[in-house]
């Protein structure tokens, strides 16, 4: 009967999980659709989840899908970083070598980091500073290889225990989660909920995932008393008795794998005299093994989720027959598992590899971990070669033994940073300074700079002859919590740094340029994290180097004084900053802080007027940056360089550069690099009157990117065009999100004058100009940043044209000759380096004579004559409707032709745009002059009362020039002899009739479509 028993200790038979089976296969079929499914399994250790999976497999692979398995892998306390990912994709690799092999072609180097079989997993590539870059490539890399390899064929793709995983595949799952977009693609990982307590690492990933709505979440329960009774009598081949079942359900308490464990007890007649501990359950059949086969499972439970046979077989220190035996007993009992390779054993589950874990005495535990870190050591090809760095460190770590465990855990922080793995590099690099003062110092003295340390490399030293000490480490940890985003772990590593470096300057033996780079790296984190805009930090790092010889954290530092002034404070102190980071960077032959620096020179060239001088920096250092895979420089002048064509208004050179930057990414990944560069196009498109090309960028931009200010610009252009086409409340809502992703922490020109412009646009619109004049006001009151003129001009011109079209209205009155200075004496302090302007003065200085009642047809040709040959088609269309509605004003011969054709060319743009209150103020004006706009309308009399074409009642017409006024309800009913109520009735009408939010905003309609000329003074 022990034979029968041991051969079924897995149920033949599967039970319940109907429900669960079907997301899983609806998921399937989805998938197989197209669209491609990402689901997360949960449940407690033992449960079933691995067998519910193993059921969805096998009907996938019935439905002609290809089905790939990875593990999180554990190694004592440790993951791999990528190991279900590479473990599956190695998989896939086997399954569809050609159509993965297609999908890598060209990113194999890459993609090498994560599958070592690609190419040289370990190449350091050309960027020596690390950057967040190189882990969103990988990152944008492996899930677009997975959508292409899944392009034709369905793919499924099974991640198991995330409670073991390492951050860097918790990461890329995330990644991976939220921009997965085509394919025949399903991603099915599983984790065990009971593990996963409050501080666990996994658990902010699943409140992360539990947000998106393309992942579906699915938590398996316990089985019933009916389906344990099901269980039991599949595994033991026969109908159990009643009272077994109940003891059963009840001390298993539905939980899958003890029901097996239990039933198996039972049939061997071992159940009675257990306790109810669980544990005790899990270790009575290995210590039935014979003591050979129970040395075995002790040895395997240390070794890993899996343990290679030759590994073992070093280890065991048994004969092979012996070895063979008790391997053969372990897997009999069903204690161990062949993997499916066919090359190493694995525990059938988990829990029974930790019971026997934790069943080892604390010697024994350590004495098995050395074991495995000698046999490695004397034969490194017992593992594979991706994994064994990792395993070594990690074997030499639970051996305790400090001298040997130091330079393992320093390799293997070496190899994380290779494989762009920070998290598992900062990890380790903890791991080495807990480790540095319980290390003999003849071993510390043989560890060099060069072997171990990339972040800081500035000390004027020969790295590989200098010894590494301790501040280095905390320098790698650092970098590698910054780049990881363990920010403040990094901060706190970086403050400590900071505290040993002023001790040791107290004492005469100090390092100003390593404390400065520290201060350099605290400032880069503190603006992340919203606690300040970093310049502190710079001011500080500043100081340390002043007076020093040129030194390549000298030339860092000046660059980045630049880069914060040019977001920050713009002018002719930045660039000088800029000009002398430049000049250090060249002095120390920094190429990388050279580039940096001249991108900053060059944008700040463009905004101080030189900007032909500028563009040609601009272009030369994307170049010389594509030249040398400078990642990051990349990235950064990609993004600024449309960015300043659009400041010079070259909007379709920069809507072209864009493009082109776009493709590169397309090629490369990084698509929240990617998302920085499509939301600057929406910019320049608005400008040149693409709006739907706009509204499809920003939104793209919104729903991908992955950083908050590309969204912030994305919003502030969808609600440039909402403001545009009349959806107030539409922009209202997209600015206040904006304002919710740009925060308050570290205010800058490029973000918040947008914002504030768009503010005082849609706040006129709504007729609210108080409000918009309070937002002016507290803009130039603050003082108006040097080199702004981009986002100034555009706010002073619409703040003009809100003053002007409230010219007459009674609220408006008090205050204008006031708000008029204001931005008359705002508009002489800005700067005109480029046509557009230009245009834009003289455009300012003509609105501000219309709110005086001053302006003129020859003003208003003026505007209109330098717009003309600029590409901004709505901005023009404005203008001529003013130049258009001032010839009609001044009726001479042949104003009312050229007037026409004005209002014909507004006309069209408005109506190509859906810009809708330009649209009715054309017609209106149109109407009221009895000018047809287009050739073939009939001239038609203007109505006789304009109010009727919005289709009004003589008492709403009544009641709306009132509220125009500024009358409440009560003054209107009290002017007009009915009740307030009547009177709230015939403004709700109103208001439903202009198609308008509230009394504000069709006060400002009327106005504008000078619906009650007497109105005005």
């Amino acid at each position: 009967m022990l034979s029968d028993v041991e051969t079924r200790s897995v149920s033949p038979v599967f039970v319940g999980r109907a429900d669960e089976l079907g997301i899983l296969n609806t998921a399937l079929g989805r998938a197989a659709a197209g669209e491609p499914q990402a689901l997360l399994l949960g449940g407690e250790a033992g449960v079933g989840k691995t067998r519910l999976v193993e059921e969805f497999a096998a009907n996938a692979c019935a439905r002609g899908a290809v089905v790939v398995t990875g593990g999180c892998v554990e190694i004592g306390a440790d993951g791999l970083p990528f190991a279900p990912f590479s473990t599956a994709l190695r998989a896939l690799r086997r399954a569809l070598p050609d159509e993965l092999d297609r999908a890598a072609a060209g990113r194999e180097d890459e993609l090498a980091r994560i599958l070592p079989e690609l190419g040289d997993g370990l190449a350091r590539g050309r960027d020596g500073r690390g950057d967040e870059s190189a882990t969103a490539l990988l990152f944008e890399l492996t899930a677009r290889l997975l959508e292409q390899v899944a392009a034709e064929r369905t793919v499924v793709v099974v991640l198991e225990d995330l409670h073991w995983a390492d951050a860097s595949t918790r990461h890329l799952l995330a990644y991976l989660f939220r921009t997965l977009r085509s394919g025949r693609l399903a991603v099915v990982a599983t984790y065990r909920a009971d593990d996963v307590h409050r501080r666990h690492p996994l658990r902010p990933l699943l409140a992360e995932l539990d947000r998106l709505r393309t992942v579906t979440r699915i938590e398996l329960g316990r089985l019933t008393r009916d389906e344990v009774s099901r269980q039991v009598a599949g595994i033991i081949a026969a109908e159990p008795e009643r009272s077994v079942v109940d003891d059963i359900f009840r001390r298993s308490d539905g939980n899958a794998f003890f029901v097996e464990e239990l039933a198996v007890s039972a049939a061997e007649g071992c159940a009675t005299g257990l306790t109810d501990s669980l544990r005790d359950v899990l270790l009575v059949r290995v210590e039935s093994l014979s003591e050979s086969a129970q040395r075995i499972a002790r040895i395997c439970a240390e070794g890993g989720s899996t343990v290679e046979y030759p590994l073992l077989e070093a280890v065991a220190g048994l004969g092979a027959d012996e070895l063979i035996e008790a391997l053969r007993a372990a897997v009999g009992a069903n204690i161990l598992l062949a993997t499916t390779e066919g090359d190493g054993y694995r525990f059938r589950h988990s829990l029974v590899r930790e019971a026997v874990s934790d069943d080892l005495l604390p010697g024994e535990r350590s004495r098995i971990n050395r074991r495995y870190a000698e046999a490695l050591e004397a034969d490194p090809t017992l593992v594979p070669a991706d994994s064994r760095v990792m395993r070594r460190a990690s074997y030499w770590y639970h051996a305790h033994d400090a001298a040997k465990a130091l330079p393992a855990v320093l390799d293997a922080s070496v190899e994380a940073r290779h494989r762009h793995a920070y998290s598992e590099q900062l990890r380790l690099l903890e791991r080495a300074m807990e480790l540095w003062d319980r290390t003999p110092e003849e071993i510390r003295a043989a560890l060099h700079m060069g072997d171990y340390s990339s972040a800081y490399r500035s000390c004027g030293c020969d790295p590989a002859e200098t010894r590494l000490d301790f501040l280095d480490l905390m320098a790698e940890a650092a970098d590698a919590g910054r780049l990881c985003g363990e920010r403040e772990r990094a901060l706190k590593i970086g403050k400590r740094a900071i505290r040993i470096l002023e001790d040791a300057e107290a004492d005469g033996a100090g390092d100003p340029l390593l404390a400065a780079w520290f201060w350099l790296q605290r400032s880069r984190i503190i603006s992340h994290i919203a606690r300040g805009n970093g310049w502190d930090e710079i001011a500080k790092a500043q100081e340390l180097v002043r007076g020093l010889p040129p030194s390549a954290v000298h030339a860092e530092v000046l660059a980045h004084a630049a880069a914060w002034g040019m977001l920050h404070r713009p002018g002719a102190e930045t660039l000088a900053a800029a000009e002398r980071a430049v000049e250090y960077a060249r002095m120390v032959g920094d190429q990388e802080v050279e580039l940096h620096a001249r991108l900053v020179r060059g944008g700040l060239l463009v905004d101080a007027g030189s900007v032909e001088q500028g563009f040609t920096e601009l272009y030369a250092v994307r170049e010389r940056s594509m030249e040398l895979g400078l990642m990051a420089r990349i990235n950064n002048v990609n993004v600024n360089l449309p960015s300043a064509l659009e400041s010079a208004g070259r909007s379709a050179e920069s809507v072209r550069i864009c493009e082109e930057g776009i493709a590169f990414y397309h090629r490369h990944g990084l698509t929240d690099t990617k998302g920085w560069i499509v939301s600057n196009k929406s910019e320049s498109l608005v400008s040149l009157g693409r709006w739907d090309e706009a509204v499809d960028a920003a939104e793209w931009a919104r729903g991908f990117c992955l950083s908050d200010k590309p969204r912030a610009t994305s919003l502030t252009q969808l609600a440039a065009v909402a403001v545009g086409r009349g959806a107030f409340q539409e922009a209202d809502r997209q600015l206040a999100a904006a304002q919710r992703y740009i925060g308050t922490h570290d205010p800058q020109p490029q973000y918040d004058l947008p914002i504030a412009h768009r503010a005082i646009e849609l706040a006129a619109a709504q007729g609210r100009l108080l409000d918009a004049r309070t937002e002016l006001a507290r803009i130039v009151d603050a003082g108006l940043p040097p080199g702004s003129h981009r986002y100034l001009w555009p706010m002073l011109r619409t703040a003009a044209e809100a003053e002007a079209d409230a010219r007459g209205l009674p609220a408006a009155d008090a205050g204008r000759a006031e708000a008029v200075a204001r931005i008359r004496a705002a508009a002489k302090r800005q700067a005109t380096p480029v046509p557009v302007w230009l245009a834009h003065d003289q455009w300012v200085r003509t609105e501000l004579l219309r709110a005086e009642g001053r302006d003129t047809p020859d003003d208003w040709s003026a505007t209109v004559s330098v717009l003309e040959p600029l590409d901004r088609p709505y901005d023009l269309a404005r203008a001529r409707h003013r130049l258009a509605e001032s010839l009609l004003a001044r009726a001479e011969d042949d104003d009312r032709d050229r007037a026409t054709e004005l209002l014909r060319l507004a006309a069209a743009v408005a109506s190509h745009l859906g810009a809708r209150p330009l649209a009715e103020s054309v017609a209106l004006l149109a109407q009221r002059a009895r000018i047809g706009l287009t050739r073939d309308e009939p001239r038609r009399d203007a109505p006789a009362d304009p109010a009727e074409e919005l289709g009004l009642t003589s008492r709403e017409r009544d009641v709306l020039r009132l509220v125009t006024a500024g009358r409440s309800n009560r003054q209107i009913a009290e002017e007009l002899f009915i009740s307030p109520k009547t009177a709230s009735v015939h403004v709700s009408n109103i208001l439903a009739k202009l198609g308008v939010a509230g009394r504000g905003e069709a006060a400002a309609l009327a106005h504008r479509l000078r619906l009650f000329p007497a109105v005005r003074s």
